[in-house]
């Protein structure tokens, strides 16, 4: 099975490395910045084998911890709401929300828990933790990067991150039959976190 994020951080990613700008001496708590619509949790599967098709989740929360001087001290916490899977196509949005896909009656929440935070020397990180969908858990491995941190123009203080991970949906209990080309869903979160 391939696990990898990147967190230039969904769910949940998400977390990590490499400081741009001036790093706080101590960890930080931020919140993913939804309000400002700053963060996305998107996905693409191969249809058929043909092309990609491409979504995302719109409605998703989430917060972390960072310290850049520290960073395998990071956390974070994603929940998604699977409803809100927007694949720009209504008839089949309502099939990825049915039983055959998501069940999203059955299991309202998708959720991912940060368990440790590897860094690299190349400034990329690996984010493992458990990944909840479709009522199953599993440990998942999130690649990493930091994109930046500093202070924004509004008085604030944000870091931002971007992680991609892939898995099979057949490891979440989903065994609708798309054929072989269409069992691995690939993830990309783009995590922006105000400091509080």
């Amino acid at each position: 099975m391939a696990n990898r994020i990147i967190t230039r951080p969904l769910i949940g990613g998400l977390v990590l490395t490499g400081a741009i700008g001036v790093a706080p001496a101590m960890a930080a708590d931020y919140v993913i910045d939804t309000e400002g619509s700053h963060a996305s949790v998107n996905f693409r599967i191969s249809h058929l084998g043909y092309s990609w098709l491409t979504g995302r989740f719109n409605d998703f929360s989430g917060e972390f911890s960072y310290d850049a001087d520290n960073p395998g001290d990071a956390e974070i916490t994603v929940n998604i709401d699977p409803a809100s899977v927007d694949s720009n196509h209504e008839k089949r949005d309502k099939h990825l929300r049915s039983d055959d896909f998501l069940a999203v009656e059955q299991y309202p929440e998708a959720r991912f828990v940060s368990t440790d935070y590897i860094p690299h020397d190349d400034g990329t990180a690996t984010l493992e933790g458990d990944f909840t969908l479709h009522g199953v858990t599993r440990p998942i491995s999130i690649d990493v990067e930091k994109i930046g941190e500093g202070e924004d123009p509004w008085g604030g203080y944000r870091a931002g991150f971007s992680g991609e991970t892939s898995f099979q949906l057949a490891d979440y209990g989903i065994d609708y039959n798309l054929g072989p080309a269409s069992e691995t869903v690939h993830l990309q979160l783009e995590v922006e976190g105000i400091r509080q």
